[in-house]
């Protein structure tokens, strides 16, 4: 079901497939991508409800990403995780995407995060 489908994007590949399967575990359809580009290629053939993107990546940054899905994809959610989480830059660009967007520190207790993102998907 489209509605439950969560997309992870992190190059720490642990940590992607690790949320991959915490929310596989809760009832989601959740896929991991290791990069911007991958998780392009996974949204043009599996649109998800909500994308889970990590702020710095290797080539485009997960900014850049959110700011492309939304452009595409409007109805597709997305919240950012950073282990960096105040910077100019990112506060600058999230004001770039003209919508409400979650922004959470890594790392993020798991409990909080089920919660945040019941929370996101229930607000759509």
């Amino acid at each position: 079901m489209q509605s439950s489908r969560i997309l992870i994007v992190d190059d720490e590949r642990v940590i992607a497939d690790s949320l991959a399967a915490i929310f596989e575990n809760q009832g989601y359809a959740a896929r991991a991508a290791y990069s911007a580009e991958q998780a392009l290629e996974i949204v043009a053939q599996w649109p998800p409800r909500l994308a889970i993107l990590d702020v710095i990546l290797p080539g485009m940054s997960g900014i850049d990403l959110a700011i492309l899905i939304k452009s595409s994809y409007p109805d597709v959610a997305v919240m950012l995780i950073s282990g960096q989480l105040a910077t100019t830059e990112l506060a600058e660009s999230a004001a770039q995407l003209g919508h409400q967007l979650t922004i959470h520190a890594k790392p993020i207790p798991i409990p909080d995060l089920l919660a945040n993102v019941s929370q996101l998907l229930a607000a759509q």
